[in-house]
């Protein structure tokens, strides 16, 4: 009998160790999709690994989940039947409050983290992106406190203890890697999505990759570097680009389907920062944005730097071709 439970113990050593089922450690492509507006059509899940679902909310008692428009994540998670796909529900957005509220008791940290559970299995989820933005801010008009830091670290220690090691745990953060103790928080998550983009308006980049005398408040290489810095290995960081421009009052729509219709400006390139913008007649900067070459130049420099992938926001906001969303799965995949 002795044999037998050592032989059985062997066997389950030399065993491959998996991760969860809903977990890979391969490349990530993932697109935040948005249930503001009915879907014409669904995202084209050849050129994605993940979908972020935009959004859920903390609901008003501060002890579970609200999710905006839930008959269209279930549209998202149908896609599952035909496709290799993770669907996540991302939990906040600029503006959204209640977290503070919602993590500053141990109770309504764990009913909230109970409710994300019961969540992802009542919708057949692949897990729970965190979106606070940001703790112990109130810059986005929302409620804080000088404890929100710490008590977003319990907030994520309870979510992986309710979603388990099967499921996926991710959060957002502001470009420069401030408002959360990463160190902390690095055994809980699967990926740090960092918002590299909003960090400028015209004449200076809001997403450029190198520094330049255009850029922004910080750069994706200065991002990357200060999340290292913060404790998180390259291999859970997603540089996140944008879909969308940042422009001068009155430009108007700044999608980027929007921008490439548009006849009355010019393109031009800045070669340190590797970041495009359009300007009128007289040279004037009036929207700062993302095109296939830049995205080129950030899918280059993922890779270079071994970092997890590339997410964006927001799936809707290309054009009709698919330009911006091909020139990153192309850039992150290789081909």
């Amino acid at each position: 009998m002795k044999r037998l439970i050592i032989l059985a113990s062997l066997i389950f050593m030399l065993m491959p160790m998996q991760a969860g089922k809903h977990k890979d450690n391969g490349p990530v492509v993932a697109a935040y999709v948005t249930g503001w507006n009915e879907f014409k059509e669904l995202p084209d899940c050849s050129v994605l690994t993940h979908i972020n679902y935009a959004f859920g909310n903390v609901n008003k008692t501060y002890d579970g989940v609200t999710i905006q428009h839930p008959e269209r994540l279930r549209q998202l998670v149908e896609l599952k039947k035909d496709n290799n796909i993770y669907i996540v529900l991302s939990i906040g957005g600029w503006t959204a409050g209640g977290f503070s509220e919602m993590a500053s008791t141990e109770r309504r940290r764990k009913a909230f983290a109970r409710d994300c559970k019961r969540i992802v299995k009542e919708y057949n989820l692949d897990g729970i992106d965190m979106d606070w933005e940001y703790p112990s801010s109130s810059e986005a008009g929302i409620s804080s406190s000088p404890n929100d830091i710490n008590n977003f670290t319990l907030l994520m220690r309870e979510l992986r203890k309710a979603l388990g090691k099967d499921y996926l745990l991710s959060c957002a953060t502001i470009a420069d890697a401030r408002f959360v103790d990463f160190k902390a928080i690095e055994p809980y998550v699967d990926l740090v999505n960092i918002m590299m983009y909003d960090v400028g308006n015209p004449p200076y980049h809001h997403a450029s990759l190198y520094r330049s005398e255009m850029s922004g408040r910080v750069t994706a290489q200065e991002a990357l570097q200060a999340h290292l810095d913060a404790g998180i290995p390259v291999n859970k960081l997603v540089l996140g680009v944008p879909f969308y421009g940042r422009s001068v009052k009155g430009f108007g729509d700044t999608a980027y389907g929007a921008l490439v219709k548009r006849t009355d400006v010019i393109r031009r390139w800045d070669d340190v920062a590797k970041a495009p913008y359009l300007v009128n007649d007289e040279g004037e900067s009036l929207c700062t944005y993302e095109d296939a070459e830049s995205l080129a130049w950030k899918c280059r420099f993922i890779k270079e730097k071994g970092m997890r992938g590339a997410m964006y926001w927001e799936y809707r906001n290309d054009d009709a071709a698919g330009t911006l969303r091909n020139a990153v799965w192309n850039g992150v995949m290789g081909q």
